[in-house]
């Protein structure tokens, strides 16, 4: 365990140090694309983080290296190799889509040839557990399929989720530390050595996310890019590929014990597992393909439906939509990791059901939000007091004066012409303090 902390937290040090100056490189680069009418933030910020990220793999991967037991994960496996190969290509190109804005459909080519990069190198999924049947060994070509389709829908559910600030790095960050501690436990109490490269590849991937956060977190100075989300979104799917199709089922119970468990669901959680950790960025994935293909359009149309989008819309602050995309995430990871060790407790049911009621009441949280009576309004936040319906007269200098209609005497305040949108999601304003 010491070595993986080590591992993760040279990661966390190496991206945390190099995303200033990289920061400072895309500004002078100039990959600060303009506002556009999807975005939330309400100023040009630099992208190209993911430049930071990946030398926080490498790091990660050259100290787990010259450490004593990790050392054997290079040896036994040629796991971190592939994966290296396959981040690196992935990131290249996500580089160049910061800069350029390459096509979707290039894209998603690259994805599928890193995935391919991986698959050569022996990454691949090798059998399944399937409910009923037990242990079904893939083909070559089932096998190829199978992970690279898992690579893509992976690389592209982060990349949709990363829409606000902290928000793909936090949830990537939640369900590596969930997948690290299901796929440690596999390895430690069952002495199964083909789960070791997915425990290091889940702390290296904890420690990218932890050390790009302080600079993301809202208001974020630079974002990862897709350079950074594709990045983050193949070390996820390369984590579960390696659980899910280099580890046999079959080895983690034996006898009597396997033959009595075999119709039960944490037999099958090495396949469960790994949907649950992206269960919240494949559904905005799912989501918004069939909401874009029902009003015609192409499935990598930008739009503003996301659900960070819609939790904005219904009255949300923006920390307060990234801490609840937190909080379900959270909960759907460790609720089956919390399952996978113990599935005969009703506790751990329970538990799941009444978080999952406190997760209902945040998200509707705006439309309970008491209003305080008039005589009070003086004691209470502003958030608390009757709104009141704001009337608008030209002014001379072009703006807008709002000013209560029951014809109280209050100061008026001038609003500046040209800010709208949800949440100020799409107004461009001057900067309020130095970038």
């Amino acid at each position: 365990m010491r070595e993986y902390l080590l591992t993760l937290c040279v990661t966390a040090a190496v991206t945390y140090l190099l995303t200033g100056p990289v920061r400072k490189f895309a500004i002078v680069a100039g990959a600060m694309p303009q506002i556009r009418a999807r975005d939330v933030h309400r100023e040009p910020t630099p992208r190209l983080g993911g430049i930071a990220m990946f030398f926080g793999l490498c790091a990660g991967l050259l100290v787990a290296d010259h450490l004593t037991n990790l050392h054997q994960v290079f040896e036994k496996s040629n796991e971190p190799r592939a994966l290296l190969s396959g981040a690196a290509l992935i990131w290249l190109i996500g580089v160049l889509d910061d800069k350029f804005e390459i096509d979707a459909l290039i894209k998603l080519g690259s994805q599928m040839i890193a995935a391919g990069v991986m698959v050569v190198q022996g990454l691949t999924i090798l059998w399944l557990p399937i409910p009923t049947v037990g242990t079904v060994a893939l083909t070559q070509w089932q096998g190829t399929l199978l992970t690279v389709a898992l690579v893509v829908v992976t690389i592209n559910a982060v990349n949709f989720v990363d829409g606000l600030d902290g928000l793909a790095a936090g949830v990537v960050c939640i369900a590596a530390a969930a997948f690290f501690m299901y796929a440690y436990r596999i390895w430690y109490s069952y002495g199964i050595e083909a789960a070791a490269p997915a425990s290091l590849f889940a702390a290296i991937l904890m420690g990218m996310c932890l050390g790009f956060l302080p600079h993301n977190i809202h208001p974020a100075r630079i974002f990862m890019g897709d350079s950074g989300s594709m990045l983050i979104g193949l070390v996820l799917a390369a984590s579960a590929i390696s659980i899910t199709g280099q580890v046999d089922p079959d080895s983690l119970f034996g006898g009597s014990e396997r033959n009595t468990v075999h119709q039960m669901v944490p037999v099958y959680i090495p396949l469960l597992m790994p949907l649950t950790i992206i269960a919240i960025p494949a559904a905005d994935l799912i989501l918004a393909i069939v909401r874009r293909t029902w009003r015609g359009q192409s499935p990598f149309a930008a739009d503003r439906g996301h659900l960070h989008h819609r939790l904005l819309e219904i009255g949300h602050s923006h920390s307060r939509a990234v801490l609840i995309m937190y909080f379900f995430s959270a909960l759907i990871a460790f609720g089956a990791l919390a399952y996978s060790v113990n599935a005969a407790s009703m506790w751990i049911v329970l538990g799941v059901v009444f978080l999952s009621a406190i997760g209902l009441v945040l998200l509707l949280l705006p439309r309970f939000t008491p209003r305080a009576p008039r005589w009070a309004e003086a004691f209470v936040p502003p958030r608390y007091r009757r709104r009141r319906a704001a009337a608008a007269t030209p002014t001379e200098g072009g703006a807008a004066v709002a000013g209560a209609d029951d014809g109280d005497d209050e100061e008026r305040v001038r609003v500046a012409v040209g800010v709208s949108g949800v949440n100020g999601a799409t107004a461009v304003g001057p900067r309020t303090r130095a970038r």
